[in-house]
């Protein structure tokens, strides 16, 4: 039997030459050039940022921002430094963009470009590379320099890496309420009769106030020796935490008190947290010093008599959410 006659297979066949009007992949752009004309001007002007318009380059949008008098010390030498940012709200909160490039000044007689590396992690809470001082003005005015050409300087920045990866954060949204009549600050008074100090600094002796109700929530005060055994400690503590939804919190404003009986010189301190089923209980481990407790001339303990007080208001809430 014979051979086929389709021929080609060997790429000799020159009607099958698909290079010659092969059209060439398309490079992706890397790099950002920035040519500033009649920079002198620029320098006349006050002290501050220029910033470029705004490229994309590798899937992100970004800036070029130029400083060509900036000061790493006031009253010392002046830099022409640069900064990559990214546009206001163009990176999500739960997204990173790790990059690496390299500013860039351009040598326009010798080649000799001034290069400097970054790599930033920019996220919502860090848009800005941070200031790159690239090199001093004056070097840059040098004639023999290059970089300062018939009034024109060239800037740039070259993209090494880019990644946008999605970060595993915790993100909460607290939600703040306006007072009004529904949610205004509640007081509850709680008198504690023969108050005994040698058993109260007894080890792990703490005392209870009687429960009572704020803001749909039931609550508690904590008195208790400090650690140390020299202050008193005070605590405001939520109970039925289950009431609260897993990964909220309610944002509490109170103040606790002790009572000058005699003065009406009240000890008190004032706090704004978010109790939660993790952290119920929010007060201070030194809220007052023993010995200011048992002065009698101060009010807050006579003959046995303390009287501590909270004022609580609801103030809003939170919620936690985890991103994988």
């Amino acid at each position: 039997m014979g051979n086929s006659c389709v021929k080609g297979a060997g790429g000799s066949n020159p009607g099958l030459d698909l290079t010659s009007n092969a059209t060439p992949l398309p490079v992706e752009q890397t790099t950002f050039k920035w040519i500033i004309d009649g920079f002198s001007s620029l320098l006349d002007k006050d002290q501050g940022w220029t910033y470029s318009n705004v490229f994309e380059i590798m899937g992100v949008k970004w800036y070029l921002k130029l400083n060509p008098k900036y000061k790493k010390i006031i009253g010392k030498e002046e830099y022409v430094s640069l900064r990559l940012e990214l546009p206001q709200g163009s990176v999500k909160l739960d997204t990173i963009v790790e990059a690496s490039f390299k500013f860039i000044i351009y040598d326009q007689s010798n080649g000799k470009h001034k290069k400097q590396l970054v790599n930033h992690s920019f996220q919502t809470a860090s848009t800005s590379s941070g200031i790159s001082c690239m090199l001093p003005l004056k070097t840059l005015n040098k004639q023999s320099s290059g970089f300062l050409v018939n009034n024109s300087c060239i800037f740039g920045i070259e993209f090494i890496k880019v990644a946008t990866i999605k970060a595993n954060t915790a993100l909460e949204t607290l939600f703040v309420r306006k007072m009004n009549v529904f949610n205004e600050a509640k007081v509850y008074t709680w008198k504690i009769e023969d108050l005994k100090i040698e058993d109260f600094f007894a080890p792990k002796n703490r005392s209870y106030s009687p429960e009572f109700e704020i803001g749909g929530y039931t609550w508690s005060i904590t008195m208790y020796p400090s650690c140390d055994g020299n202050h008193v400690s005070l605590f405001l503590k939520m109970k039925k935490t289950n009431d609260v939804p897993k990964d909220s919190g309610n944002l509490v404003e109170f103040t606790l008190s002790i009572k000058d009986q005699e003065n009406s010189k009240d000890k008190k301190l004032p706090g704004r947290c978010q109790f939660s089923n993790q952290y119920p209980c929010w007060g201070w481990n030194k809220f007052i010093s023993l010995e200011d407790f048992k002065d009698t001339s101060k009010g807050y303990l006579i003959k046995g008599k303390s009287c501590i007080e909270v004022k609580v208001a609801i103030n809003g809430s939170s919620k936690t959410e985890y991103s994988q």
